[in-house]
C-alpha cells in the first residue's frame, strides 16, 4: 500500500551534481535549544566530490549542525539549501531522495531483518526508474558495509557495532547524492573504522558530497579534505586539515594542550593530546 501512495505523486528527480558544485550550504545559521543557543552565524558550504570533517569538543554544536543541514532541525536564524533550493521547499520524498542522514543512535521497536532494515533505504525511490535497482542497492551496501554476513538475522539481535553497520548500509543504498553522518565510527573497531572511512571517501571519488562528524581527529586529518572546527556553537575553523588542526586552534578549542605531527608515510597531521608525567603541575586552563 505505502508503494502505491508513492507512486501517485510523480517526485522530481535529483540531477547528477558536477564535480566542486554546492550540494548543501548553511548561511548564518543560528539554532537555540532548550533556552541555550547551540548555533550562532554559522556559514557553512557542501561541495560534490569530498569529504567534509565536522569535529570539536562535547557541546560544540556537531550534531546539531549536521540536523540542521538535513532539514531535521530547523534553524531559528539563516537560511539552508538543499541541491540549490531553501531545504524546506522540498517534500520529504524529494529530500529523501537527495541527501541520506545517518543518526547517532540506531534503534527499532519492530523485529526487522538486517535485509529488511537497509531495504528501508530504498524506499523513496519506489515508483522510479531507480526501483530497477533496489535489490542490487542493497546487495553493493550489505557488502561495502562487510554485513552481508548476518543478512537474515534480526537487527535487534546484533551487537552496539553490528548495528552501527547495518545502519551505515541503509544510508548507502539509499544512493542520495549528499551523505550526512553522525558519528559513524563511534561503536567500532579500528578495522572497520577505517573501513568506514574509506567508504566515504569512495563516495566522494563517486561524485556525492560526505559530511562526517567525528571525534577521532586522527581520522579526520586522514580522510578528511576539509575540516570545520566548532566551538560554543561558531566556527573556530575551516580548511584542509594540515591548515586548521594546529597545536594553537586546537589547543584552545579543547583546552587541553596536543601535539601536531606529520605522519612518517602519509604525511597527514597526527593529532595526540599531551600527557604529563604523574606529579607534574596541573594543566592550565585555556580560554
Amino acid at each position: 500500500m505505502i508503494r502505491d501512495l508513492l507512486r501517485r505523486r510523480a517526485p522530481r528527480l535529483p540531477g547528477t551534481a558536477t564535480p566542486g558544485a554546492t550540494v548543501a550550504g548553511a548561511h548564518g545559521v543560528s539554532v537555540r535549544l532548550g533556552g541555550r543557543t547551540v548555533l550562532s552565524g554559522v556559514d557553512l558550504s557542501v561541495t560534490a566530490g569530498e569529504v567534509l570533517a565536522l569535529v570539536g569538543p562535547n557541546g560544540a554544536g556537531k550534531s546539531t549542525l549536521l540536523s540542521v543541514l538535513a532539514a531535521d532541525t530547523p534553524a531559528g536564524a539563516g537560511e539552508v539549501r538543499i541541491a540549490g533550493r531553501p531545504a524546506g521547499a522540498w517534500g520529504a520524498r524529494e529530500l529523501a531522495m537527495r541527501r541520506a542522514v545517518l543518526p547517532q543512535d540506531a534503534s527499532l521497536s519492530f523485529p526487522f531483518t538486517v535485509e529488511e532494515v537497509v531495504r528501508m533505504g530504498r524506499a523513496p525511490w519506489a515508483g522510479t526508474p531507480a526501483e530497477d535497482s533496489d535489490d542490487a542497492a542493497v546487495a553493493q551496501a550489505l557488502g561495502a558495509t562487510e554485513a552481508a554476513e548476518f543478512a537474515e538475522r534480526p537487527f535487534s539481535a546484533l551487537s552496539g557495532g553490528e548495528r552501527a553497520r547495518v545502519a551505515l548500509s541503509r544510508v548507502l543504498a539509499q544512493r542520495a547524492p549528499l551523505l550526512l553522518l553522525d558519528e559513524p565510527t563511534a561503536a567500532l573497531d579500528l578495522r572497520h573504522q577505517e573501513l568506514v572511512l574509506r567508504i566515504c571517501r569512495e563516495r566522494a571519488a563517486a561524485g556525492d558530497a560526505v559530511v562526517v562528524v567525528l571525534h577521532d581527529l586522527g581520522l579526520a586529518a586522514a580522510h578528511a579534505d576539509r575540516v570545520l572546527v566548532l566551538r560554543h556553537g561558531t566556527v573556530a575553523g575551516d580548511g584542509p586539515p594540515a591548515a586548521v588542526l594546529t597545536e594553537e586552534l586546537l589547543r584552545n578549542v579543547y583546552r587541553h594542550p596536543v601535539d601536531v605531527f606529520p605522519h612518517p608515510v602519509t604525511s597527514c597531521p597526527v593529532v595526540l593530546p599531551r600527557r604529563h608525567e604523574r606529579n607534574a603541575p596541573a594543566y592550565r586552563t585555556f580560554t
